[in-house]
């Protein structure tokens, strides 16, 4: 139901430290100074890059199972001969399977989101399940969407690049989730 409360609780319970090791090891780089975090940051209070936030998604459609991203999978030369191919390595389990499938129901759960969203909103596809959730920062300077399928992860970002407050009301669920549902 995209609450913050309940958030905010369960942050508290963990402890920041151990919700940012938690999050390093799903592959975000930005929270190096842990002193700045507070409880505030599952309400958006630290700075993500897109590319961690979508590597994250990733591992949780993944079983749980991390593999570090590339930019460059492969090099070819102008008739189409590979010169360099990536390989991706085995990657790291660093959240248990059984842990990682219960989280994509809870995401994949229309009808527990739809006293905040209705029941047609951008969070679902027509034709296969997808896990899929919002996020909007204080002010709305950041709205987002992330969200997966087995085999594709996808986020979302929408707001100004100078970090502009775009319009009230411009949150993740009504301008970061139609782009998402639409590349989906």
């Amino acid at each position: 139901g995209s609450l913050n409360i309940p958030a905010v609780k369960m942050l508290y319970l963990v402890g920041v430290g151990r919700v940012l090791d938690f999050a390093e090891s799903l592959g975000y780089t930005t929270f190096g100074q842990r002193n700045r975090f507070g409880l505030s940051l599952v309400l958006g209070g630290g700075e993500v890059k897109p590319i961690d936030h979508v590597m994250a998604y990733a591992t949780f459609a993944n079983d749980g199972v991390h593999v570090p991203s590339a930019a460059i999978i492969s090099v070819e030369d102008p008739t189409g001969k590979k010169l360099e191919e990536w390989e991706a390595p085995a990657g790291e389990n660093v959240v248990e399977p059984q842990v990682a499938r219960l989280l994509s129901n809870v995401l994949s759960d229309n009808d527990a989101r739809s006293f905040i969203f209705g029941a047609r909103n951008f969070l679902t596809l027509p034709d296969r399940q997808v896990a899929a959730k919002t996020g909007t920062t204080n002010d709305y300077h950041d709205a987002w969407t992330a969200g997966y399928t087995p085999n594709l992860a996808t986020v979302v970002w929408v707001g100004n690049a100078n970090n502009d407050e775009m319009k009230r009301g411009a949150d993740g669920s009504v301008i970061a989730a139609p782009i998402w549902q639409a590349y989906m």
